[in-house]
């Protein structure tokens, strides 16, 4: 049925009406990121079991990472073509159906092969599930609803060291996989009888350009990134063959895809949108709270681990106040959105980002766990603040039959700033401990090392609370507000 105008009541109904919708999509998201996180701590199980040397088993997590840096770009357009409604169920379907044979292979080559395929599953589970959500959500409400689907978002990523951690030390690490099959059936049952079918939108044949260069360009940024850091800190340097070879492929496939992109009058993704002033300076903050939030993801695992000598499963649970802060202040900063605008909200969140990474930069081999804990709740409740009000806030500078495309556009991005993030945190890393080993050898080499890493993430912390002072309320925002239209969609539950 169409959609009216909805007075308040209604749209109360509309947030109690959608919550089996949106459990349809966290469930999902939730399995597809914990599985991204939980890979990293079985690394070495598999070098026992498989026989193989670090440089092939790493390639577990690098092929995942490509297959959904390849895939992104496309998500957009298969959604507004085929119904975001079947993309996402389908995207489902196929990471579970890549888990189970994951949890089968024989041979790490298999291994690296079936993880791709749940790459190409999960990498567009992400920006539909964004932009379905949004256009669920009740005018004057987004930032609310968008900030509950933020909550798997900075949870997964905590637990999935947790959960990995003991099923490898006390199961076996077939089961990292097996866990998502009752998890990928139960997003599906529900998806089916509960996701409605939202609106189609015209779109043209595919853009046969735009396809081959998208994925190219950012599956090729993407690895040429990680290979000059590498996810564990032991990257080939930015002058390795392997670096340069991605980096220029990456680029020139970059260029020439915005040189199509911008000639076309229905292109794959819409770039024009970088016109809007409020959606360049979105999106360009956006970049820099994620390289905060990821070079804190990747950093502070690493440094627990390597100085301070704690297990995975040790570590994930040091890590578990961070993600419980961000999973209880992200609703609140949704919220907060609705009634204030992004501005005085992510400023909030970045404040406490920053002086969190500022308090570890002053971390010792004296440091307790307490004092630990401190500034992680402080970076989960900046990041729960920031994170969703922001990605909200770029939504509405867009163009709202190009909210598909727009997800689509910033999850590629993000998934290039996440591996620069990891990538120039590991470089920065390795220089110090250099420095400070020809300076002064000793025990604490390390402490001071990851000390100045997490300095520069307090800098650019700060760096992004100057542009932040630059965010104000979209015009699109305002004029969603003042019409009061409930979303588009056809409200038709288990076709």
């Amino acid at each position: 049925m169409s959609a009216t105008k909805a007075s308040p009541s209604q749209n109360e109904l509309s947030i109690r009406g959608i919550m089996l919708p949106l459990l349809a999509i966290i469930v999902g998201m939730f399995m597809v990121i914990l599985d991204g996180t939980a890979m990293n701590v079985a690394l070495n199980e598999f070098m026992e079991d498989f026989g193989s040397s670090f440089s092939l088993v790493q390639w577990t997590v690098t092929g995942y990472a490509l297959a959904q840096a390849a895939v992104i770009p496309l998500a957009g357009w298969l959604s507004d073509r085929f119904g975001a409604k079947r993309i996402f169920l389908l995207s489902i379907v196929l990471f579970t159906l890549g888990s189970a044979l994951c949890a089968l292979a024989g041979t790490v080559e298999q291994l690296i092969a079936y993880r791709i395929i749940q790459g190409l599953g999960g990498g567009m589970v992400a920006p539909i599930a964004m932009a379905f959500t949004y256009r669920l959500s009740p005018p004057g409400k987004q930032g609310a609803v968008m900030g509950m689907i933020g909550i798997p978002m900075l949870l997964a990523p905590a637990l999935g060291p947790v959960v990995a951690g003991w099923l490898v030390d006390y199961v076996t690490w077939h089961w990292i996989f097996l866990i998502n099959l009752p998890i990928g059936i139960i997003a599906v049952i529900v998806g089916l009888r509960t996701l409605p079918n939202l609106e189609r939108q015209n779109v043209p044949a595919l853009d046969l350009l735009g396809m081959i260069f998208a994925p190219l360009a950012f599956a090729a940024l993407a690895y040429g990134i990680s290979s000059a850091g590498g996810e564990h800190g032991g990257g080939n340097g930015w002058t390795a063959p392997e670096t340069l070879i991605g980096l220029i492929v990456g680029g020139v496939a970059l260029i020439a895809f915005i040189f199509v992109e911008l000639r076309r009058a229905q292109p794959l993704l819409e770039l024009r949108v970088f016109r809007s002033s409020d959606f360049t300076r979105g999106i360009v903050l956006q970049w820099i709270v994620q390289i905060a939030l990821f070079g804190t993801l990747f950093l502070f695992p690493v440094f627990l681990i390597q100085a301070k000598g704690y297990t995975a499963f040790e570590t994930g649970l040091i890590l578990l106040p961070q993600a419980l802060a961000a999973a209880v202040f992200m609703p609140i900063g949704g919220k907060l959105f609705d009634k204030l605008g992004a501005r005085p909200v992510v400023l909030f969140g970045l404040l406490l980002i920053s002086i969190g990474s500022f308090l570890l930069s002053g971390i010792s081999a004296s440091t307790t766990i307490p004092e630990i804990m401190v500034p992680l709740v402080l970076l989960g409740a900046g990041m729960g603040f920031s994170m969703m009000p922001l990605n909200t806030h770029i939504i509405l500078s867009a163009p709202k039959h190009l909210v598909g495309r727009v997800t689509s556009l910033t999850a590629a991005a993000q998934q290039v700033m996440s591996s620069f993030a990891i990538a120039g945190l590991s470089t920065y890393l390795a220089d110090r401990t250099k420095h400070y080993a020809a300076a002064n050898p000793g025990p604490e080499i390390p402490y001071l090392s990851f000390g100045d890493a997490f300095f520069l993430l307090a800098c650019i912390g700060v760096f992004g609370l100057l542009v932040a002072l630059l965010l104000r309320k979209p015009a699109t925002q305002d004029n969603t507000a003042a019409e009061g239209d409930a979303p588009e969609v056809t409200m038709m539950m288990g076709h």
